[in-house]
């Protein structure tokens, strides 16, 4: 696992791309019997300090499992069509096509009015919709992440030029 220090700016790239491409980012958790689960999470929002929350909303299993053992995995994938063709066009990845964030995950709270505001901006669009309504007009809790660690993720070729001085898994 790499450090995130020096590469932050690249990792919010990434996720941004990523959340863009697919609505969504993926958190990883182990139940208390050790089985891992994967959970699609919209509203994860990154901060410039290296940390982030996310709305623990329609989380069931995730929470169980992060009051449990609150050590998680989040992975951003850039899946764009777009993004790939032009990658697959020139044989070359053109930025990160995604990355692992390792960190922990702090006791559910109460979201602040500010976190309230950047969910809200958010959901705007799809807030006109009645199923945007029904499912993201009622937010009000968050959990803080805390990032410690990062992995790129990567294909054996067309990625040499990227994340420099980052070792290999």
């Amino acid at each position: 696992m790499a450090a995130i220090e020096g590469q932050w700016d690249r990792i919010t790239e990434v996720v941004a791309r990523a959340r863009r491409s697919t609505g969504h980012l993926t958190v990883a958790s182990v139940d208390p019997d050790g089985m891992p689960t994967v959970t699609p999470i919209g509203t994860v929002f990154l901060r410039d300090d290296h940390t982030g929350y996310y709305f623990d909303q329609y989380t069931s299993a995730l929470t169980r499992n992060l009051d449990a053992d609150p050590r998680f995995c989040l992975m951003a994938v850039d899946s764009g069509s777009l993004f790939w063709l032009r990658s697959l066009l020139v044989g070359r990845f053109v930025a990160a096509p995604g990355v692992r964030l390792y960190g922990t995950a702090g006791p559910r709270r109460p979201a602040t009015d500010a976190e309230l505001g950047e969910v809200r901006r958010r959901v705007r669009p799809a807030l006109r919709l009645r199923g945007g309504r029904m499912l993201w007009s009622d937010f009000s809790h968050v959990r803080d992440l805390t990032f410690t660690g990062f992995r790129p993720v990567r294909y054996p070729v067309m990625m040499d030029q990227l994340w420099g001085g980052v070792p290999a898994d």
